[in-house]
Formats: C-alpha cells, sequence, structure tokens
C-alpha cells in the first residue's frame, strides 16, 4: 500500500499549516481513487470543536463558554518571507535527500555479496531473487544521487554570495536567484522509475520475509543492516523490509514536498512555472499508480511483533508558546500526538495528525515548569470560581423538565470550564528528544500521570530499533476504533456522584521514609482527585542528605469528589535531575477517617512512606485565590508551630539540619555572620514558600544559613524562655551545687509552653553536638551560650506588667549568657518532641499497602 504520510524536514515553525495541507492532499488522492474517507471541513467553516483550545490558548475570557473558531489559514507574508521560508524549505528537502540516500547505500550494501552467493552452491538468494528483491534500486540511487548533488551545489553557491538576508526588496531580494526548479523537473520527469518499484514491491518484501524466516544466514543479515544517519552520523539499525519500504514513503512524500516548495514561492519567481508543472507530474503520476498496490497491509517490526496500541489518554502539547489539548497514543514502535474532533451529528469522530516521535533513541526528561505569572493564576482562579458555583447550581437544580434542561446547560458549561482549567493549569514539563533532532513538550497537572507515561514510554525504548515508518493516514483513521480512553479526565463528566467520595478537609501528615537504596535528598508529593476547585497537590520540602529521611510535615487539602490519594517519593541527587523513587496509589475511605488520624506506613516500589490521614467533612467555602503560606519571622512560636502541626517549627530543624550536614567544622559556625543580602533572601523564603526555602538553603553559604537561625529567635515577639521566667532562672545561679541547681532550671523549663520547651531542647541538643568538634570549630559551649544567651532569654520591660525591682544592663548579659551555658553543661535533659502525637486509636495498628 502507499502509505501518505507528512514530510517531516520540512514541517517546521515557518511552516504551521503544513500537517493541514498534507492531511487535504492524502484525502483527494484517496478519493479519487473511490477510498471512502471521512472528509474534514475546510479551515473556514470548521465545526465547532469541543474542546476550544484556540479560545482557550487565547484567554480571552476566563469565563468563556462559547466556540470561537480560528481557522487554519496561514498569515499573508512579504515576498521577503515568503523567500526566507523557502530558503529553509530547500534546505530541509537537502538533508532529507541526504538522509534517504544514506538509507538506499545501506540498502544496497548486500546486493553484491548476495549476487556473488547466487552463482555458489549453497546460495542465500537465488539471481532471480536478488534481481527482484534489488529491482530499480540502483537507479533511483542514481536519480537522487544527481539531484541531490545539483541541489547541494546550488544552495552552497548562493549561501556563500548571500551569507545573511540582506535589506533588498521585493524582485531586488536576493532569493530570487537562486532557480531550482529546473532540478526537480528534470527529478520528476523519471520518477517512472518508481512505477516498476512499486509494482515489484510486493514480491520484494515476500522474498525478504520468507528468507528471514527460513535462513538463519539471511536473517542475520536482515537484522543488522546499518546507516549512518543523524546530525551526528551515528550508526542506526535497520530491518530489511524498513529500508525497502524507504523508497515506497518517498514516492508519496514528493507531491507533498512539491506542493510545500511551491507555496513559499513567489508567482513573480522565475521557478513558479517549472515548480508548477512539476507538481502536475508529478501527481499525475501519483494518480496513475496501479490501485491494487495500494491494498492496506499490517506492518511488522523490527522484532517481528505487530504494532500495537500500549497506551492512550490526553495530554497538553506545547507548540512555539501556546497549549493545546491533544490525544496521545503510544504504539509499540512510536508516539502519535493527534488532535480529537468531535463529529457533529450523524458523523464520525475524527482525529487530526499532528507529530509522531519514533522510540528507537528517544531521550525523556521531565521537570517541574517555573511559576505561573500573577496575572495567569489570576485568570485560573477566575475559572476555579465559576466551577465552583455551576457545581452548587448543579446541586441545587430542581426536577422536572426545566430543571433537567437547566442542570444540562450548567453540566455543559461546567465541563467547558474544566476543560480550560485541565489546558492550563498543568506545570509539571515532559520533554521527548529524538535523535533526528526534533523535540516535543508535553505538560501534566500530575506528577504521578507523568510518571505512568514516563515509564510506559521508557520501557519501550529499551533496544528498540528503527521500524516500518508509519502509515500516517491509515494510523490516524484508526485511532477512533483503537483508542482506550475515550474522554478526556473531567470530574464533572461523570453522570453518579459517589456517596463515599470525601467533600471537607483532608489532613496527610508525611512523617518519614525509609529503605533508600543510598543516601539521598528526598521530598514527597500528594495528589487527590475530585472536582479541581482548590489545590490538588501538594509536597513537602527536601529533606537532607539521608537514608532515613523525616518531614512530619501536614499537608492540607479542601476536596470535592475525592476518592483516592497518589503518593510519590522523589529523589534529588546532586547535579543530577529529580528521579522518581517510587508511588503508589491508597483508596480514601471516609468511613475510617473521620475526625481521627489513621496511619498508614505504604510501599512505594522499594521505598516505605510513613503518613497520617485525617479526614473532615464540611461544607466548602468558594476558593479562594492563591494565598502565600502565613510568615513564621516575627510571629509567636506557639503561632508558628500551630499552623504547622509540630512541636519544633520547620524553620528550626531545617536550619539545623542544613548546619550539621555541612557546618560541624566551620571555623567560628554561629559566631561569624553570613552575607546579609542571602540571610535576607531566605527569611523572605520562610516567610512565603517553606519548599522553595528550603530548597535554597540547601545552596546557600552555610554561614548565611546559621545566621537565618539566630535571626528566627532574635526576632521572636516574645523570647523561647518565657519573660517571666528571667528573674527566677537568675536566682538559681546563686545556687552553688551544680546537680541541684539543673533541678530547679529543669523544673522552670517544664512550665514553659510545650512549643518553646520541645524547641528549645532541640536547640540545645544541636549546640552541644556543635561543641563536640571544638577543637576543629572553635566553638565551646561557654561561646555558643554567648552568642545564644541574649537570644533565648530576656529580662521584662520595666512597667509593662513588672513589679520586680530593675536589672542592670551587665548583669542581664550575664544571666542570659550564664543560663544558657548551665542548660548547655545539663548531660541529661530530657529529648525534644518535634511534631505533635497523632490521636490515631490503639487498634489502628501500622497498615502495610
Amino acid at each position: 500500500m502507499l502509505r501518505l504520510q507528512s514530510f517531516q524536514p520540512v514541517l517546521r515553525g515557518e511552516d504551521l499549516r503544513a500537517p493541514m495541507d498534507i492531511y487535504q492532499e492524502a484525502v483527494r488522492y484517496l478519493e479519487s481513487h473511490h477510498v471512502p474517507v471521512v472528509v474534514e471541513a475546510e479551515p473556514d467553516v470548521l465545526e465547532e470543536d469541543v474542546f476550544q483550545e484556540e479560545a482557550v490558548s487565547c484567554f480571552l475570557s476566563p469565563l468563556q463558554t462559547e466556540s470561537i473558531d480560528f481557522p487554519d489559514t496561514p498569515t499573508l507574508c512579504s515576498p521577503e518571507e515568503m523567500l526566507e521560508r523557502r530558503l529553509v524549505v530547500l534546505k530541509g528537502i537537502l538533508e532529507s535527500e541526504e538522509v534517504y540516500l544514506r538509507e538506499l547505500e545501506a540498502l544496497l550494501m548486500p546486493m553484491k555479496a548476495l549476487r556473488a552467493s547466487a552463482g555458489t552452491s549453497q546460495p542465500v538468494l537465488s539471481s532471480r531473487q536478488v534481481q527482484t528483491v534489488f529491482y530499480q534500486v540502483p537507479e533511483l540511487r542514481d536519480m537522487h544521487q544527481s539531484f541531490y548533488s545539483g541541489l547541494k551545489d546550488r544552495l552552497s553557491a548562493y549561501c556563500q554570495t548571500h551569507p545573511s538576508p540582506g535589506e533588498e526588496r521585493e524582485m531586488s531580494h536576493p532569493g530570487f536567484e537562486l532557480i531550482v526548479g529546473d532540478l526537480f523537473l528534470k527529478m520528476v520527469n523519471q520518477i517512472g522509475l518508481y512505477g516498476g518499484f512499486i509494482g515489484n514491491y510486493e514480491e520484494a518484501v515476500e522474498i525478504v520475509r520468507k528468507c528471514t524466516q527460513s535462513d538463519p544466514r539471511f536473517r542475520t543479515l536482515a537484522e543488522s543492516m546499518m546507516s549512518n544517519n543523524g546530525a551526528d552520523k551515528a550508526r542506526t539499525k535497520y530491518t530489511f523490509e524498513a529500508l525497502l519500504y524507504k523508497p515506497l514513503d518517498r514516492v508519496t512524500k514528493t507531491t507533498l514536498v512539491l506542493r510545500d516548495l511551491l507555496k513559499t514561492t513567489p508567482v513573480e519567481h522565475k521557478d513558479y512555472v517549472a515548480l508548477q508543472e512539476t507538481l502536475r507530474l508529478s501527481r499525475s503520476f501519483l494518480s496513475g499508480v496501479n490501485e491494487s498496490s495500494q491494498r492496506k497491509r499490517e506492518v511488522t517490526l523490527s522484532h517481528g511483533l505487530r504494532r500495537q496500541l500500549m497506551r492512550d489518554g490526553f495530554v497538553v502539547d506545547v507548540s512555539e508558546g501556546d497549549r493545546n489539548l491533544r490525544h496521545l497514543f503510544l504504539y509499540t514502535d512510536l508516539l502519535l500526538c493527534t488532535r480529537f474532533k468531535h463529529a457533529t451529528r450523524g458523523k464520525q469522530d475524527q482525529y487530526r495528525f499532528c507529530w509522531y516521535l519514533p522510540l528507537a533513541g528517544l531521550k525523556l526528561r521531565w521537570v517541574a515548569d517555573q511559576e505561573r505569572s500573577c496575572d495567569t493564576n489570576l485568570r485560573l482562579h477566575t475559572i476555579r470560581t465559576k466551577m465552583y458555583l455551576l457545581r452548587q447550581q448543579l446541586q441545587q437544580q430542581a426536577k422536572g423538565y426545566r430543571g433537567l434542561h437547566l442542570a444540562a446547560r450548567s453540566r455543559k458549561k461546567l465541563e467547558q470550564m474544566e476543560l480550560m482549567l485541565l489546558t492550563h493549569s498543568p506545570h509539571y514539563r515532559l520533554e521527548l528528544h529524538s535523535p533526528s533532532d526534533k523535540s516535543h513538550t508535553l505538560l501534566f497537572s500530575s506528577l504521578y500521570e507523568l510518571e505512568e507515561w514516563r515509564e510506559a514510554i521508557y520501557k519501550l525504548t529499551t533496544d528498540n530499533i528503527e521500524t516500518v515508518p508509519p502509515d500516517l493516514l491509515t494510523l490516524t483513521s484508526a485511532c477512533v476504533k483503537l483508542r482506550m480512553t475515550q474522554q478526556p479526565p473531567l470530574q464533572s463528566s461523570n453522570a453518579v456522584e459517589d456517596k463515599e467520595a470525601l467533600c471537607g478537609t483532608l489532613s496527610v501528615a508525611i512523617h518519614s521514609a525509609c529503605s533508600l537504596q543510598q543516601p539521598t535528598c528526598v521530598y514527597v508529593c500528594v495528589e487527590v482527585d475530585g472536582y479541581e476547585f482548590y489545590n490538588k497537590q501538594a509536597q513537602t520540602h527536601s529533606s537532607v542528605h539521608s537514608l532515613n529521611p523525616h518531614w512530619d510535615q501536614e499537608l492540607c487539602f479542601q476536596v470535592d469528589g475525592a476518592q483516592n490519594l497518589r503518593v510519590l517519593c522523589v529523589g534529588q541527587s546532586d547535579g543530577q535531575d529529580e528521579a522518581v523513587l517510587g508511588k503508589t496509589t491508597l483508596k480514601l475511605e471516609s468511613k475510617s477517617l473521620i475526625e481521627r488520624w489513621r496511619r498508614r506506613t505504604l510501599q512505594l516500589g522499594q521505598v516505605e512512606v510513613t503518613l497520617s490521614l485525617k479526614y473532615n467533612p464540611h461544607p466548602l467555602e468558594p476558593p479562594s485565590s492563591a494565598a502565600q503560606e502565613q510568615p513564621v519571622f516575627c510571629v509567636p512560636i506557639e503561632t508558628v508551630a500551630q499552623q504547622e502541626g509540630v512541636l519544633v517549627p520547620h524553620v528550626v530543624r531545617c536550619c539545623v539540619e542544613e548546619v550539621e550536614r555541612r557546618g560541624m567544622a566551620e571555623v567560628g559556625i554561629y559566631r561569624i555572620s553570613g552575607t546579609t543580602s542571602e540571610i535576607s533572601m531566605l527569611k523572605a523564603a520562610f516567610n512565603s514558600n517553606l519548599r522553595e526555602a528550603v530548597t535554597r538553603l540547601r545552596s546557600a553559604e552555610v554561614n548565611a544559613v546559621s545566621g537565618v537561625l539566630k535571626l528566627y529567635f532574635r526576632e521572636l515577639p516574645e523570647p523561647l524562655i518565657p519573660t517571666e521566667l528571667f528573674q527566677s532562672l537568675a536566682r538559681t545561679l546563686d545556687i552553688q551545687d551544680m546537680d541541684s541547681r539543673l533541678v530547679s532550671m529543669l523544673s522552670l523549663l517544664q512550665s514553659c509552653p510545650d512549643a518553646n520547651r520541645h524547641t528549645f531542647l532541640y536547640l540545645i541538643r544541636h549546640l552541644q553536638r556543635i561543641s563536640e568538634r571544638q577543637d576543629i570549630n572553635k566553638m565551646s559551649l561557654l561561646n555558643l551560650a554567648t552568642v545564644f544567651g541574649p537570644s533565648l532569654l530576656r529580662p521584662p520591660v520595666a512597667g509593662v506588667g513588672h513589679d520586680g525591682p530593675a536589672v542592670d544592663i551587665s548583669q542581664e548579659v550575664v544571666v542570659q549568657v550564664q543560663v544558657v551555658f548551665s542548660y548547655l553543661q545539663c548531660n541529661n535533659l530530657p529529648e525534644a518532641q518535634i511534631s505533635v502525637p497523632y490521636d490515631t486509636d490503639p487498634e489502628d495498628a501500622t497498615t502495610h499497602i
């Protein structure tokens, strides 16, 4: 069968209509041979597109629900712009010819050896079989070699004379001097050579298949044909059948590439008439090919399997800055990106071809996208608010005919709003890079879904080799029948409401992870499903380099319709991209989670993550705009601890962990100040985004990290050791017996609020570990007490609820330093409790999933 597909090298950003033109050309060709095809509407009369990706991408109105058509017609351009595009097309043709010639050379490579073998007593192929397999291939090679040499010479001469676009206008533009029409006309006048090849193709392929199965010598040859391909001249592996298909594929591209070239050639150009005639001859030849050679044939891949659909789904494709919802199909040997079109009444659903990438040599990389602009966040918030209001209307719609009619309208609008959100909220990027320097970027809202796609693609790319090129028209048309995913993943499309779904607040406390293969910086990402009125994803901060990281970090979600929880553990190795270490899905059971914590240990591949869950059902408030996290500096420590659901604030823990990781041997740690600007930057980060703050902390100067910790305690509105204890602690210093003094001081410490007491104990333990390395860092217990004393303990302000005697300033410093020094000398301090105990019931044993 003649396979109609796009001419890939010339489908560049300069020609946005190429895929559509190719599709229409293929349709017209098939119709001329009486092959039934569902014809899409012409660009100027496009049917209503349910997805409205064009309308969404322009963001004309965040709440717009009416359809807007954006025709595919290109904008008018000047002759200069046309000629610049023409040059790009010609360079693409030259590159494509070079690749094609290498493929023909690779196909002809074994011809001499097979001919020589045919005269022996044990031939691999008979003389007749050799002639059949290679029929017309040398002639095709010579024809294209002549065309390639001529085109290369003229382009080289032109580029040497005109290395860059000049300032000439109209007919004086240097592009008018580049004449190539005669070369194309000469080649097309010899296109009849392809007629013989096409008529012989079926028999040649049959010989190759039979001999591959019956003769091990030929099988070895047929599965190991090589060609230097790509910009880096890397050797590419082909099958014999794949190489035999190349000329068949090439002849269908000839007409298409001539159309592309003619489109970019101004009418007044000397080549225009010659190219018109060339295109006419090419079309005439193509339409005259015997229809019997167009029979549909299944494609055999290089490893003997049939091409199969492995996975499909809706993704957001990024092209030239625009986001469009696309239907992606993963086959055993390629990725096919299509645009789905709902059919009007009485017609069949259709797919439009967008692009495809062979899996052979495909490289994958995922990253989190940069933060959205304030303008984008505002528009997304407007969409979410509209969705929330439509959802409320649906729940309150009256019954009866009118109620059903209104409900149908509300649901339609809700689906359209959710499609907008699905298109413009994703921020995880999956970058695809092929050996032929073609790249595409896909966006996902869910890291879990992205990882499923990445894993599926990665498995198929292992030991993959060049396969038979796809018949894009047939493959795209078959998507309607092959697809496994019918509709985009819209919560609003669910006709039946699940009574077990969660509506309210879901709290997830991430405790720790274990069973890591090696020490790594990791974080845990949690995702929930349901309506996306609120943020459906949250992450812990990144841990220190550890085998057993701890977070004790609480993540809260406002949910409507949530049924599943997805948990991922992501590793961050130094100098390498982030990698998902494991993932799992947990079914949310509202009855077991209501009003109490449920502790679970989840198995994420080889990693175990321990967390606790609690669900509080309640009516939901309208979504609020994306607000920053509550500040932590200059805020009472009890308030910060309560906000974070811990006893020791994250800013304290993270700074301590980082100092112990990199600063234990730093001379003068806590005494030598860090850069003021860097400390201010870290302070601002902790006040706005904990995750971002910890990421910056990992690469900040260690003295800046210690400076942030000192600044936090210094800026507390009330000191860590309450002011009312100052006089009592001062009196304990009069106790001469050290043991008795410490007993009294520990008793006073017990009267402190929980967050103050546990944070103080946590800090003292840290400073004791610092002093253990004083021979290197020169920080003794007394030095540390001198640094921290004035920040941790302050005398009461005279006249502000204080009736005792005033304290002399010099005496004040002595008390501050000596009190902290005494605590630092205590070896039997109680252990600090970092997080609030979760009130799990005794029968709630840890559940392994």
